[in-house]
């Protein structure tokens, strides 16, 4: 205890997953910054290329990738805010599994199906996390309608948005992520919990 009998204020890494993505994610867009972009192609985004150490690096490294700040800062703001959720919930390596999933996922879904786009950032792991975290209280013979209505309405909104909007954001990407949260949490709530 410190004097006059008040608790001493300290700070706590209280999700070392999501602080870490956050921090790396940070790292490499200022790396990005001092190489010109070169780290990002070649380490943080995912594209059709040959099969080297790189490419599969890539698989896994283009949601630590971002365009720009305000890109990093629209995905952060919901991964800082729904991250903590889930790695308590879950654990931190069940959490962090599921963002190699996703990431996975995504970036062979692109390599496949894509081959003039280039991917990069974490929103597709965002998208995965809001599902991921409406099914926090999934049990056995039960299913949310909460969760019901987000999967309804967020996979409804990108799918409109794929076919009316022409933009920068892979819609698909998102919709990609959001099915990876639905599975995921479908298998956590089967395989009874928190994992370590």
């Amino acid at each position: 205890m410190a004097e006059g009998g008040k608790k001493k204020l300290v700070f706590s890494y209280n999700a070392p997953v999501t602080l870490t993505f956050a921090l790396v994610s940070l790292i490499v867009l200022i790396l990005a910054r001092i190489t010109a972009g070169q780290s990002t192609h070649l380490l943080f985004s995912v594209y059709r290329s040959k099969i080297s150490f790189f490419a599969v690096l890539r698989l896994f490294g283009h949601v630590l990738g971002h365009s720009n700040f305000e890109h990093y800062a629209g995905n952060m703001m919901l991964f800082l805010l729904l991250g903590p959720i889930l790695e308590n919930r879950y654990g931190s390596s069940t959490f962090l599994e599921a963002i190699g999933i996703t990431a996975v996922v995504s970036g062979l879904v692109t390599v496949i199906f894509f081959p003039s786009v280039i991917l990069l950032g974490a929103s597709g792991v965002v998208f995965m996390m809001i599902v991921l975290v409406s099914a926090v209280d999934l049990k056995k013979g039960e299913i949310p309608i909460t969760m019901i209505l987000i999967i309804v309405i967020y996979l409804g909104s990108e799918i409109w948005n794929m076919i009316t909007v022409k933009d920068n954001i892979s819609q698909l990407t998102h919709i990609v992520g959001g099915i990876c949260g639905a599975g995921i949490g479908g298998l956590l709530s089967g395989a009874g919990g928190k994992k370590g």
